[in-house]
């Protein structure tokens, strides 16, 4: 088969076979991409119902659209009537290669486990059963994406079976009870395989072993696993228990759905009891062997309680108690005469936020400043606030302003039944103000039962005076900067300046200063080139008064990522603003952007899920996340955070973009076009040639004709100014050199998004070309994913 061309098809190499396939990897001459192959074995294209189940297999995944499920291209048959799956081809390699090579660690593991949950997911929704869930039917691409292969077993719900009653297909060490003794089969029977390879990468080793087929069976039906904790001590009992749920033998004591796992392994992350677990029989009797052989039986049921807060007491030695408190903190009532004094109560509560999100962030998680300001001046029941927020706790209170004092009440209240933890009043003169809001974290802790650890202290103890006027007129810069308007960034520069005339030594100033000159570059109102070195200026100026200043440690790590392209230089700030300031949405979920172009894509989605955790409804993260899951790529997630940005914020650009990003990625061009008309709609010219190019050629023909119209802007020195934006035109015109030659030159400009062309979208097709290859290079950023 090696060098032969099958349709448009040439085959270059054989990549394995099994029983029901054989598979070359080939190059599609019409697209210029490489496919895999899987052909029917010759030995078998006299069999009904082997070709029966080939057809199937390919019918069952090409109906599945998903980022961790193997796309398929098409099923034809060459001249002679050989039947064959054209595929999407995968650099990487088997989940049951990467095994042998090492034990991987218990975080690999769980993402590994729920990529694989997430795409069965998928399949278990349009009701299809895998069947056939093994190490050797998962691939793990370079770039860290897992995907699954061969739905050659899969079963539709309500479909005619093609095997008899009693018959088992699939390899018998990944086989479910009820699958080995040829019962009948649901999605449970995917979860039960999936339990395998979970113990299997914890291991090294498969839990139900034997000489030969029927002793596995033997030992799938009869035996329980060893203790994954002695096997390899990483593992915890809250994680065993949860292996052990998916390998639970009789179908109502296993997982229901693959969403319940996946919830339980998110709790279990997040350092959290997984909600669905329960340890089986057998392991509760073993437990308590133990419990007694060591006598602590009694202790460590009143641990578990947290009975009189003994575990907090004793686990609190290190500063954690091993539970994580969510929290938000809602806009303070203004009971100053005066309305216009909003912005102080506002800016009290961004800073009690800020505060607050950095004390203790290994125990308490804070909710961000915009997804709480939609209850200002609402009256929204407090279990409704924590069920949208996904807190347990809020604190609430009013501020009042008087001459030169400002007096604070303040009250946190359990979500759950809604009582007073705590509550107290603070009357102090505003030069007071830092100190009184370290006052109110510190008492905060306290109720919380958060024992802070030494640096917290000094710290909070180690508050300044703030010149009261200064102040002011920082918090007015902040109230203006949070609009993110040009006319409101200018005018937050104005009052910033203002407040260093009065205060040159606050640190904080310095860091809003460096937030506006972000801004600008961010918000489309100046390139970085004229940007990047302002706020790195007034970024280091903050440091070198105080150097925990954690905003002034994000400006330098965004300068030094996005315009200098020090990719490695960057990495020491990334460090220092996520020791400080780890609770901050928009560090995480640009902490993420910066992994995915330093191409380490397997952390992407931790750093960026939290961000949307910790700031819910704001239209922003939701976007910026999108970009990110673009990445990894995950596109149908990515469309659905695009659409919750949208939702948000219709006009948001980021959102709009990578929302036909993750369209594109699915091959939905129907609804691209239509987004795409729809963003042209205030533009006649472009509007004509996009419908002229659709009549012409489809997708690809309207594409050139506005990167056409794109490139005579660009020469003329008009709208465009970007030869990206000229190069991705022709990129998605189909024509490759000439977008290339167009990446060139925003390379010679330096051009600050030139980096987003390593985005899968792109480097998949483009990396055979050298000269793309170069641009990567010349930017610093990874050549090979």
């Amino acid at each position: 088969m090696i060098g032969k061309t099958i349709s448009h098809y040439k085959i270059l190499e054989k990549l394995g076979e099994g029983g029901m396939g054989v598979v070359y990897k080939a190059e599609d001459t019409k697209l210029k991409r490489f496919v895999a192959l899987k052909f029917l074995p010759s030995n078998l294209t006299q069999d009904p119902e082997a070709k029966q189940r080939f057809v199937k297999e390919a019918q069952a995944a090409s109906a599945l659209q998903h980022a961790n499920i193997c796309t398929i291209h098409e099923i034809n048959e060459t001249d002679d009537g050989q039947l064959y799956i054209s595929m999407e081809y995968l650099d990487g390699k088997t989940l049951k290669e990467r095994i042998k090579e090492a034990k991987l660690t218990v975080e690999e593991t769980i993402d590994i486990i729920n990529q694989i949950a997430q795409g069965l997911e998928k399949a278990h929704k349009k009701g299809i059963v895998h069947r056939d869930i093994k190490p050797a039917n998962i691939i793990v691409t370079d770039d860290g994406v897992v995907k699954i292969v061969d739905f050659g077993l899969a079963k539709l719900t309500g479909q005619t079976k093609l095997t008899k009653t009693g018959s088992t297909l699939g390899t018998v060490a990944y086989m479910s009870p009820e699958q080995a003794q040829g019962k009948d089969i649901d999605y449970r029977t995917d979860i039960w395989s999936l339990g395998v390879i979970f113990f299997e990468l914890l291991t090294g080793d498969n839990p139900f072993k034997g000489e030969y087929e029927q002793a596995v069976i033997y030992s799938i039906l009869n035996e329980e696993p060893v203790p994954l904790s002695k096997v390899n001590p990483a593992v915890t009992l809250p994680l065993e228990g949860i292996v052990l749920h998916s390998l639970a033998k009789r179908l109502p004591d296993r997982y229901q759905s693959l969403e319940d796992l996946r919830v339980d392994l998110k709790a279990f992350m997040e350092g959290q009891k997984p909600i669905r677990t329960r340890v089986v029989r057998h392991q509760l009797f073993r437990l308590r062997m133990v419990f007694v052989y060591i006598g602590l039986g009694l202790l460590l049921l009143m641990i578990g309680s947290n009975i009189g807060g003994i575990r907090d007491r004793i686990f609190s030695v290190s500063g954690y108690s091993g539970r994580i408190v969510r929290l938000a903190v809602l806009p303070f009532v203004n009971l100053s005469n005066n309305t216009e004094e909003e912005y102080f109560s506002d800016g009290i509560t961004q800073e009690m936020i800020n505060e607050l999100g950095r004390l203790h962030p290994e125990g308490l998680s804070v909710i961000g400043r915009t997804s709480v300001m939609r209850y200002k001046n609402t009256n929204t029941p407090v279990d409704q606030i924590g069920q949208e927020l996904g807190v347990d706790y809020i604190l609430e209170g009013s501020i009042q302003r008087e001459a030169e004092r400002v007096r604070i009440m303040a009250e946190l209240v359990k979500v759950k039944d809604e009582t007073t933890l705590w509550g107290e009043s603070f009357d102090r003169e505003i030069s007071g103000i830092l100190t009184l809001q370290s006052e109110v974290a510190r008492k905060l802790a306290n109720a919380l039962t958060l024992k802070l650890l030494p640096d917290e202290e000094r710290r909070l103890t180690s508050a300044r005076t703030v010149n009261p006027e200064a102040h002011d007129l920082y918090l007015k810069g902040t109230m203006h900067w949070n609009r993110l308007t040009e006319k409101d960034l200018d005018i937050a520069e104005y009052y910033f300046e203002q407040a260093l005339n009065l205060d040159s030594t606050y640190a904080p100033i310095y860091e809003g200063l460096a937030a506006v000159w972000s801004a600008q570059q961010q918000m489309g109102f100046m390139t970085m080139k004229e940007a990047g070195p302002r706020a790195t200026e007034f970024a280091l100026r903050a440091i070198a008064i105080d150097p925990n200043s954690a905003h002034g440690h994000f400006a330098i790590a965004l300068n030094k990522a996005w315009i200098q392209w020090d990719w490695e230089g960057a990495k020491p700030s990334w460090e220092r603003t996520l020791e400080l300031i780890p609770n901050n949405a928009t560090v995480q979920v640009y902490y993420a952007n910066y992994l995915a172009l330093t191409g380490k894509l397997n952390q992407v989605f931790r750093h960026s899920e939290l961000a949307v955790k910790l700031d819910p409804f704001n239209a922003l993260i939701h976007g910026m996340h999108a970009a990110n899951l673009n990445y990894i790529p995950r596109y149908e997630d990515a469309e659905a955070a695009a659409r919750t940005a949208l939702r948000l914020q219709p006009d948001l650009s980021i959102a709009k973009s990578n929302f036909i990003r993750a369209l594109l990625g699915q091959k939905k061009f129907d609804e691209v076009i239509a987004l795409r008309k729809q963003g042209f709609a205030d533009d006649p010219e472009l509007l004509s040639a996009y419908e002229r190019g659709l009549s012409e050629g489809g997708y690809r023909s309207a594409e050139r004709r506005i990167a056409e119209i794109y490139e005579a802007w660009y020469r003329k020195g008009g709208k465009i100014l970007r030869a990206q934006t000229v190069g991705g035109e022709y990129f998605e015109a189909g024509d490759y050199e000439l977008a290339i030659s167009w990446f060139e030159k925003a390379l010679e400009n330096h051009e600050g998004n030139l980096p987003y062309i390593t985005r899968p979208h792109y480097y998949n097709i483009l990396k055979s070309y050298p000269a793309y290859l170069d641009i990567l290079r010349g930017m610093g950023v990874p050549v090979e994913w």
